[in-house]
């Protein structure tokens, strides 16, 4: 499935990440996100992934809107697989996950610290 240029999803670890662009407004998110979306998705993700092992799903953000609607998501898929948190500190996400503070990093910013450290030793742009 092609994925818009402002998400991301990360096989390996099963995380997908939404790095909005530009001003992030009300009509933003509405487009990616709105209150009636947040209900069908997080049913349908409740459906999917009934007897499946638990996954963590994490919201970053700092917008008072997008974290009302991250925890909308997590009462909603209460009771699932699913363990949702909100974070507003990548740090704490990153710790939560068990995974490198780097993979909840925009490319852009990974760039200019010169990349990142592959298992083998190489640098990833």
């Amino acid at each position: 499935m092609k994925l818009p240029s402002d998400i991301q999803f990360h096989e390996d670890i099963r995380l997908l990440v939404w790095r909005p662009r530009g001003l992030l407004n009300q009509a933003a998110v509405n487009k990616i996100i709105n209150f009636e979306y947040i209900i069908r998705v997080s049913l349908y993700r409740r459906h999917v992934y009934a007897g499946r092992p638990p996954v963590k799903s994490v919201i970053l953000a700092t917008d008072s809107t997008l974290i009302h609607y991250g925890k909308v998501h997590a009462v909603l898929t209460q009771g699932s697989p699913i363990n949702v948190r909100v974070f507003q500190d990548r740090k704490e996400a990153a710790k939560w996950l068990n995974v490198p503070i780097e993979r909840l990093t925009p490319n852009s910013a990974r760039s200019e610290t010169g990349g990142l450290k592959q298992s083998n030793g190489s640098k990833q742009s």
